[in-house]
């Protein structure tokens, strides 16, 4: 079935999109303020507002998960788009970098509770897991196309209204998203917990369920064996809960080590591009813009293919590739960066950049999957918080040791972030159990 045949999800999508060009606009909105208050120094304040926009992913979205477990999760959307909406408006009347800091710490806070909060929500829309698969591949082409297509976006505004009205095109969209995301029914979430007689369980994947795991019910009676309300834990329990799962968890650990293997490959292509096309091969701005490009279109073929690919080929199978993938083919940029002619290695990088995008893909759109099936319902948007926190993490490491290598030089950066990438790939093979029966869930 198409998704999008779900007046629900279509809704819910069509807020995600008009969301992601909000955040496309303030990306280059927020480059041109930085200019305007730091001048010179706009590098390093837009540097500084990247790692705050890490620093709150990583903080807030497991702490933004437990607070609001008692909160209809419709409220918690609208609330935070509506929030992003009103810091968006506040931006063109900041005149200093401080205040930048701080509205752009309170807007990425906003996000960090929105996008699990909207992760947790479309598996319930969609209970049925071949069309969860397409809606996630939907999702994947939209966060890329916004990376292509907002700048361009942006350019075209910028011809007809000043760098500032670009936040109100950001206000708009956030805004735009509410009205959409109100407009539908989100089912409710389950709030009991399982455990079983010790304290403790494992899900086994014995009672149903896309793995076999059929949790509490939405309408929040406990089952047999079912443990307290959710939000009835400690405040600090529940803010460790989602990363608590993920470490005990046979089948959700070697995600945590993907992660790692996503973001060193990742980080040398969103950090270096630049560099590459500039300094080693002395190309303009179209060349980067290009090359980027070609690394969003090569993620994007892989999640339009993941759907039909998933349906013959197990996750395991497909992500611990894509990982192996990410390895090799950072590996080979100093290959690429050897040729002598720079059409030519920039076909060759070009390459790389596709492959590149290709494999993210394939590792990182079937970590919902997995969350989805052996995740009990009253506890994925706690999970869905972690991974949305952690995988940040890593990124929130990578990046500046991209930055730091590269510096020293290109090849050594780009071997020591592919070493990285699998060791990790490495990892997760050894941690993620072959025995469907062995990958359930474990709940304290």
């Amino acid at each position: 079935m198409n998704p999008l045949g779900s007046p629900t999800f279509r809704r819910l999508f069509t807020a995600q999109v008009v969301s992601l060009a909000g955040t496309g606009l303030a990306t280059v909105a927020l480059g041109l303020l930085a200019y305007d208050v730091a001048g010179a120094q706009a590098g390093q304040v837009l540097g500084t507002v990247f790692a705050i926009k890490m620093v709150a992913y990583v903080l807030v979205a497991p702490l933004a998960a437990a607070l609001v477990v008692r909160v209809p999760r419709r409220t918690a959307l609208v609330g935070a788009d509506l929030l992003r909406a009103g810091i968006a408006l506040c931006l063109p009347f900041v005149g200093a970098t401080w205040q930048v800091y701080v509205l752009v710490f309170v807007l990425q806070a906003a996000s960090a509770l929105h996008t699990p909060t909207w992760q947790s929500v479309v598996p319930d829309v969609l209970p049925d897991e071949g069309t969860y698969t397409r809606a996630l591949s939907y999702s994947r082409v939209a966060d890329d196309l916004e990376l292509v297509l907002s700048p361009v976006l942006a350019a075209a505004l910028l011809l007809v209204v000043s760098s500032h009205a670009l936040f109100v095109g950001t206000g708009i969209g956030f805004a735009a998203s509410a009205v959409l995301v109100a407009s539908v029914v989100v089912p409710p979430v389950a709030r009991s917990v399982s455990r079983d007689r010790d304290g403790g369980g494992v899900h086994d994947g014995a009672d149903g369920g896309w793995g076999g795991v059929t949790p509490v019910g939405t309408d929040g009676d406990e089952r047999a064996g079912a443990g307290p309300d959710f939000g009835e834990l400690p405040l600090g329990v529940r803010v460790r809960r989602g990363v608590s799962l993920m470490v005990r968890s046979p089948s959700l650990r070697p995600v945590l080590a993907l992660n790692l293997a996503v973001a060193a490959a990742g980080a040398f292509v969103l950090v270096q591009t630049v560099v590459i096309a500039r300094s080693t091969f002395g190309q303009g701005d179209s060349e980067v813009a290009l090359l980027l490009a070609v690394n969003g279109a090569g993620s994007i073929s892989a999640a339009v293919l993941l759907p039909r690919v998933l349906r013959r080929v197990s996750e395991r199978t497909v992500m611990l590739g894509g990982g192996s993938v990410l390895a090799v083919a950072t590996a080979l940029v100093p290959l690429a960066l050897a040729v002598p002619t720079p059409v030519a290695g920039l076909v060759a990088v070009g390459a790389l950049w596709l492959t590149v995008g290709a494999a993210w893909a394939c590792t990182e759109v079937p970590i919902a999957r997995l969350i989805v099936r052996d995740v009990p319902d009253g506890e994925r948007p706690a999970v869905f918080a972690a991974q949305f926190s952690l995988s940040h993490a890593c990124w929130l490491v990578t990046y500046p040791v991209a930055g730091w290598l590269g510096a020293a030089g290109l090849t050594s950066a780009a071997l020591v972030l592919a070493a990285t990438s699998l060791t990790a790939t490495i990892t997760a093979v050894a941690l993620w159990p072959r025995d469907r029966a062995r990958s359930a869930v474990v709940v304290a």
